[in-house]
């Protein structure tokens, strides 16, 4: 299928290019990896002309400002990023948008770069390399707590896709990957740790106060789709606090969007459109961390009606970030 829109696409400055360095696939693939990520020209635009991939919106590699303990330097490193990003979508503007990198350090400085990217760099939104660290390497704070609550007010206010990506659990709270390191990242910890943050936002209220939020995931909704049914299911029958005013899934389903970056397979993606429904399921890769024709061999030929290989590849996307395509 030519024209598809992909949308979990990293790039990296080289001061948070050691960041990608545990997921390249081992040393002796770093040299290629390294060009690839922080390329956001020639070679990415003819990889995406290979593969049919029209156009794509670029973000930060994980965890990078995510895991910047200093606040100053955070926002520092969100900007040059972001003015970054913006270079190239000004160079390309029919093939990248961006996304704009975040210091959730301080959830107003965080506000303010998101506002300046949207309305002065034209970015579609934002990605977020999940929790963020602050000021002590065991800290982790979630963005479902209180202090976010204006952070959200000015998501809202923009009417933008807020994207939250995985990133690996921190060495204080990784008691139960202890011996299994293989566990911790993109095998099975990214999910577990998305997942988790994810249902949090669901169970806060945070949808009630902004009910036009929409958040998205990858890797075919990191599990959650495949569980939900169980997760309601239990909680009717013993509710252990929940106060939301509707079931957890409902808010799942309303205002989540699942992506089918690095998860390319058929029985994972049938569960996920038969949860999600084809308007809330949209194509992506995860380059490059997984190869542009790895996602789009399989996204091509995975069995599909026309019309819906056509939404879930280009439809939905535009219409999610209002695209002018």
């Amino acid at each position: 299928m030519k024209g598809k829109i992909a949308f979990e696409e990293h790039m990296s400055l080289h001061e948070t290019l050691e960041d990608s360095r545990t997921f390249a696939g081992g040393s002796a693939n770093w040299e290629d990896f390294a060009r690839r990520i922080l390329d956001i020209d020639s070679e990415r635009l003819e990889n995406m002309d290979r593969n049919g991939i029209e156009y794509a919106i670029l973000s930060l590699n994980a965890p990078a400002v995510q895991a910047i303990l200093n606040t100053r330097q955070a926002i520092e490193v969100s900007r040059r990023a972001n003015d970054r990003m913006a270079e190239a979508v000004a160079k390309h503007p029919k093939r990248f948008g961006g996304f704009a990198a975040l210091p959730m350090q301080d959830p107003d400085a965080a506000a303010a770069e998101l506002t300046r990217c949207v309305k002065e760099l034209g970015f579609k939104g934002a990605l977020v390399n999940g929790f963020t660290q602050k000021d002590t390497p065991d800290s982790a704070i979630y963005y479902d707590i209180p202090a976010y609550r204006g952070f959200w007010s000015v998501v809202s206010q923009l009417d933008v896709p807020f994207y939250l990506h995985p990133r690996t659990q921190i060495p204080a709270r990784a008691q139960p990957y202890e011996g299994h390191p293989w566990l911790m990242s993109s095998p099975w910890g990214f999910a577990v740790e998305t997942s988790i943050h994810a249902l949090r936002l669901c169970g806060s209220g945070l949808f009630d106060d902004f009910p036009n939020l929409r958040i998205i995931i990858g890797h075919l909704g990191e599990h959650i789709p495949y569980d939900l049914w169980r997760i309601d299911a239990r909680m009717r029958f013993s509710p252990r606090g929940y106060t939301g005013k509707r079931y957890l899934g409902e808010y799942f389903k309303d205002h989540f969007y699942v992506t089918t970056s690095g998860n390319f397979c058929d029985p994972s993606f049938r569960c996920c459109l038969d949860v999600m429904g084809t308007d809330r399921v949209l194509f992506s890769a995860d380059y490059p961390f997984e190869t542009m024709e790895d996602a789009a061999n399989w996204f091509d030929n995975t069995p599909l009606s026309e019309d819906d290989r056509l939404r879930i590849g280009r439809t939905n996307a535009i219409e999610l970030f209002k695209l002018a395509l």
